[in-house]
């Protein structure tokens, strides 16, 4: 246990460097039978450097920028992962990377580094807690949606399943919940007069997803969905942030909802197709809009939240290509162009702990991004390509041009990239 959930600076930035821990002995073996490099396994970063407020400029000409969620697995997982990963394109890319950020994370904290990672490239938090368990998303998500954020406060709040353990509860992932638009409509309609009985502004331009506005969250901290998913919700409950205290506020709300969705018609017929019950609701990325910008002029994202802080920048937004190939003839040749584009084929498997299918997705995106992608940068034809690539706490970013391809000298290995 590294960090407390009400601590503040939970991250840090970590340079490359050679003052390193080894990784475990079992993972420099697995690492070396499939990959065959030729170069000494490295460290793991382990020094502690400043916190670092600043990023590098996002506004190169006709560069492109990939983040990638739950890319990384954690180290103790990363034998079992790496066992059949062929990825070749990758690491040749990774091993010739500039080193941008390496951001390490903490066990508790409440946000995802890649929803840090698009708050801080964004301006949506304040200068000077770019390092923070920062994510105050709800208000772009909003956005994104077709709603109007305005001033105010919002924090979003999902339908969920809650599974009851051996002695504590679990929540599962929403997106396994299978919850169509009508079901979720008809539960909306049941639990929004008993959300504005208490006071609550409500708005759900999408069914699935609500936003609650009300000045009794104060200061209220959730934690992401995913973040929490798989686990015991104790610690994953919302609090005041500064306080550590839960909110009667939004206990009484939750709890209201709950008992008229028990035995609701919805939730039996789901029960009869096998389905879980949708038995209450998950409070998250609390804040109020900021005044954002975007170095990229078209962001290609299928994310709310990433979205809406596009819209918000007066960025170009659209749902991300099938493939490198796509992008490039879809207007990506603008020399003036810098593109985000998030690809999001990991979380599924990475909660699940399913890394056939997280293997699978590495093929994939193999073969239709980082291998033509490489080509790309070999020939000229791309200025820069930017990896941002997450784990479940921390995050690296890097930078490759044509320039470091000639580079033979850096050794860097994909494995090295994963959060301690």
């Amino acid at each position: 246990m590294r960090g407390c959930v009400h601590g503040a600076g939970l991250c840090r930035v970590v340079p490359d460097s050679n003052a390193t821990r080894p990784v475990a002995h079992s993972l420099r073996e697995s690492y070396a039978s499939t990959h065959k490099s030729p170069f000494p396994f490295p460290a793991i970063a382990d020094r502690r450097g400043e916190v670092c407020h600043t990023m590098r400029s996002i506004m190169n000409a006709n560069r492109l920028h990939l983040l990638l969620p739950f890319a990384l697995p954690a180290a103790a997982d990363a034998s079992t992962a790496l066992h059949s990963l062929d990825i070749p394109a990758l690491d040749k890319l990774v091993a010739r990377a500039t080193l941008v950020e390496r951001v390490i994370g903490e066990d508790f904290q409440r946000t995802l580094p890649h929803e840090r990672w698009v708050a801080r490239s964004f301006g949506a938090v304040p200068a000077g807690t770019a390092a923070a368990d920062e994510a105050p998303l709800a208000p772009y998500m909003l956005l994104a949606d077709g709603g109007d954020p305005g001033d105010a406060t919002w924090a979003c709040v999902q339908p969920v399943h809650v599974r009851i353990a051996h002695d504590h509860l679990v929540l599962i992932d929403p997106e396994s919940l299978e919850l169509t638009d009508d079901d979720a409509r008809t539960l909306l309609g049941v639990a929004r007069p008993l959300i504005e009985e208490l006071g609550v502004r409500i708005e759900a331009p999408q069914p699935s997803r609500w936003y609650l506005s009300s000045d009794a969250f104060g200061t209220l901290a959730g934690a992401s969905p995913l973040r929490a998913s798989g686990r015991n919700i104790e610690i994953w409950l919302p609090h005041e942030a500064h306080t550590g205290e839960r909110s009667r506020a939004w206990m009484k709300l939750q709890n209201e909802v709950q008992m008229a969705w028990f035995e609701h018609p919805v939730n039996e017929a789901r029960e009869a197709r096998g389905l879980p019950a949708v038995n209450s609701i998950w409070f998250h990325a609390q804040g109020a809009a900021q005044q954002v910008k975007s170095g990229f002029t078209r962001v290609l994202s299928d994310a709310a939240a990433t979205r809406g802080l596009a819209l918000a920048a007066k960025a170009a937004i659209d749902a991300p290509p099938a493939s490198f190939d796509a992008w490039r003839a879809n207007g990506a040749n603008d020399s003036a162009a810098a593109t985000l584009i998030e690809l999001d084929p990991f979380s599924a498997p990475f909660v699940g702990q399913d890394w056939g299918r997280w293997n699978d997705a590495f093929a994939t995106l193999e073969r239709d991004w980082f291998a033509p992608a490489l080509n790309a940068l070999q020939a000229g034809q791309l200025a820069e390509l930017g990896l941002t690539l997450c784990g479940d706490t921390g995050s690296v970013t890097l930078t490759i041009t044509r320039g470091d391809l000639r580079k033979f000298w850096r050794r860097r290995l994909f494995a090295s990239l994963f959060i301690e």
